[in-house]
């Protein structure tokens, strides 16, 4: 995926029973992040920060929604313990992971492994995608896509 291209569409399931698809979220940007998953390290601190600027970023009719392959009831254990605001969705099959070209080699302590490589993705209204960060540093990742939402509404 590159800046510019249309955003592949999906239908996922989510927390709570719900289903989300990007079509449906035309006529908002959406930003759109993939993490390993639910209650590690780093994807809580990424999740609880997406969480805490969820009114700053509905304030620019920006949704939020994060993906890993945990399911929709292991999504909805780790939103209800870490008391979290924004949708999270489940790619079981991976389909839209390998879509967006999230799904790659990793390698940890020695061991290679396929795994989510943590990205986002800011998708405009129209579903173009407009800015991609890929190997996500979690520490103040969720204000910097904040100040470039921002800065594209100018």
């Amino acid at each position: 995926m590159e800046t510019g291209q249309i955003a592949p569409d999906f239908t996922l399931p989510t927390d709570s029973s719900g289903l989300v698809s990007l079509s449906s979220l035309r006529g908002n940007m959406v930003v759109l992040y993939f993490y390993p998953k639910d209650n590690t390290p780093g994807c809580t601190t990424e999740a609880i920060a997406f969480s805490q600027l969820k009114k700053d970023f509905d304030a620019y009719g920006v949704k939020i929604i994060g993906v890993s392959k945990d399911s929709p009831r292991k999504h909805d254990n780790f939103k209800q313990k870490h008391q979290l605001t924004i949708t999270l969705a489940s790619d079981a099959e991976d389909e839209m992971i390998s879509a967006y070209g999230v799904w790659v080699q990793k390698k940890l302590y020695g061991r290679e492994y396929m795994g989510i490589e943590r990205s986002t993705f800011l998708i405009d209204a129209e579903g173009k995608i407009e800015h991609i960060w890929r190997k996500v540093k979690v520490k103040d990742h969720a204000q910097e896509v904040l100040d470039t939402v921002k800065s594209l509404a100018g």
